[in-house]
C-alpha cells in the first residue's frame, strides 16, 4: 500500500505562532470609544450610556476580528471571553464610582466638625446650619443593639446547621432562614410595630427599630457563617476528635477560629445592609431633631432616616444636609469594614513556616 506524505504546509495548525502585542487591547478600546462617539453623534444620540454600550459591543467584536486574523479563531474565542469579563467589570464599577463621586462632591462641602457634632435642635428647615450628630448617635446605638441580638443567634444557628443539624428540624430551620432572607424591610418593621407598639404599647424607641433590624440581619449572618464553616476541612475536626477533644471544644478552638475571617466578613455585610435601612426606622424610631442618648425611651433618628427627611423637605439647605449625611453614612460603613478586616487578620490562625 502506498502512503501519502503529508507535508507541514498541508497541516492546519491548531495554534497560531503569531501573537498580538500587549498594547493591542488598549488600542482596540480607544478605537471602539472613538467609533462609538462618531456613530452616536451621526445618529443624534446624546446619552452617554448609549455611547458606552456601543463602545463595549465594538470592543468585543473588534477583539474577536483582530485576534482571529492574527492568532487564529481558537485564540479569538478566548479573547472574546476575556473582553466580556472586562466589559462586565467596567459596567459594574462605573455606577459605583459615579455614586461615590456624586456623594463626595455634594457632601464634602458641608461635612465638617460642626456638622458632625451638632443636631437639628432649634434649626428651621430653611435655615443653614444644623448637624447630624443625633442621627449618627442613633445609628450607632441601633446597629450595635441589633448586632448584639442577631450575631450570637445567627452564629449559633449556623453552628447547629453545620455541626449538629440533621433531620426535619434542620430542614425546617434552613427553610425559614431562606424565607427570612427575602423578607422586605417594611414587613419586619410592621411586625415589630404591631407587636411592640400596638399590642404591648411600649412606644417608639431606638430599641424597637433595633429589633426589626435584627430580624433582617439574622438570615444574612446565618447563611454567611454556614458557608464559611462548611469550608473548614473535615480533617481538622477528625484530628481534634481523635485526640479526645470534645466536639464543643473542637468547634470553639478549631472550627470557628479557622473560619473567623469569613465569619467576620459575613457579619460586616449584614451590618452594612441594616445600616442603610430606612423603612423600619421610619415606622418604629419615628425620627427626632434633638439628641436622645437613651435607645429604650423616646423617638430617635438615624442617618438613612435623616437623609430621607431632609431631602423630602426640598430646600437648598436641607438637600445639602442630606448629601452630607449620605457621605457620613458611607464613611461609617467603610470604617466598619476596615475594622472588620483588621479583626479578621488579627484573629486569623497563624501558620508556621
Amino acid at each position: 500500500m502506498s502512503q501519502t506524505t503529508v507535508t507541514p504546509a498541508d497541516r492546519s495548525p491548531v495554534f497560531s505562532t503569531a501573537r498580538m502585542p500587549r498594547w493591542a487591547p488598549a488600542v482596540i478600546a480607544v478605537a471602539s470609544i472613538a467609533l462609538s462617539i462618531g456613530i452616536s453623534l451621526a445618529a443624534g444620540w446624546e446619552s452617554e450610556v448609549q455611547w458606552g454600550l456601543i463602545a463595549a459591543l465594538l470592543f468585543v467584536l473588534g477583539s474577536y476580528v483582530v485576534t482571529a486574523r492574527v492568532e487564529g479563531p481558537r485564540q479569538a474565542k478566548d479573547r472574546v471571553v476575556t473582553s466580556l469579563v472586562w466589559v462586565c467589570f467596567i459596567l459594574a464599577i462605573v455606577p459605583l464610582l459615579s455614586l461615590a463621586w456624586t456623594t463626595i462632591s455634594n457632601g464634602a462641602q458641608i461635612v465638617d466638625v460642626y456638622f458632625l457634632t451638632h443636631s437639628m435642635n432649634a434649626v428651621l428647615n430653611t435655615d443653614p446650619g444644623g448637624g447630624v450628630y443625633h442621627a449618627l448617635l442613633g445609628t450607632i446605638e441601633q446597629v450595635l443593639i441589633a448586632s448584639v441580638i442577631a450575631v450570637p443567634i445567627g452564629l449559633l444557628t449556623a453552628v447547629y446547621l453545620v455541626e449538629y443539624g440533621k433531620g426535619r428540624l434542620a430542614r425546617a430551620v434552613t427553610f425559614f432562614v431562606d424565607v427570612m432572607t427575602g423578607i422586605p424591610s417594611i414587613v419586619a418593621g410592621l411586625f415589630i410595630l404591631s407587636l411592640w407598639i400596638l399590642i404591648l404599647d411600649l412606644g417608639y424607641s431606638g430599641f424597637a427599630g433595633s429589633m426589626a433590624l435584627a430580624i433582617l440581619m439574622m438570615p444574612v449572618v446565618v447563611r454567611s457563617t454556614e458557608e464559611m464553616l462548611k469550608l473548614v476541612p473535615n480533617e481538622l475536626r477528625e484530628a481534634s476528635l481523635a485526640l479526645g477533644v470534645p466536639k464543643w471544644k473542637t468547634i470553639m478552638k478549631i472550627v470557628i477560629p479557622t473560619a473567623i475571617g469569613g465569619i467576620t466578613t459575613g457579619v460586616m455585610l449584614a451590618i452594612a445592609r441594616i445600616t442603610g435601612e430606612t423603612a423600619p426606622v421610619l415606622l418604629l424610631v419615628f425620627g427626632s431633631k434633638i439628641i436622645n442618648n437613651d435607645p429604650f425611651e423616646g423617638a430617635q433618628s438615624s442617618l438613612p432616616l435623616y437623609v430621607y427627611q431632609e431631602y423630602a423637605i426640598g430646600t437648598t439647605q436641607s438637600i445639602d444636609r442630606a448629601w452630607g449625611a449620605a457621605l457620613t453614612l458611607i464613611a461609617f460603613v467603610m470604617i466598619l469594614n476596615l475594622v472588620a478586616r483588621g479583626i479578621a487578620r488579627w484573629k486569623a490562625p497563624k501558620t508556621g513556616r
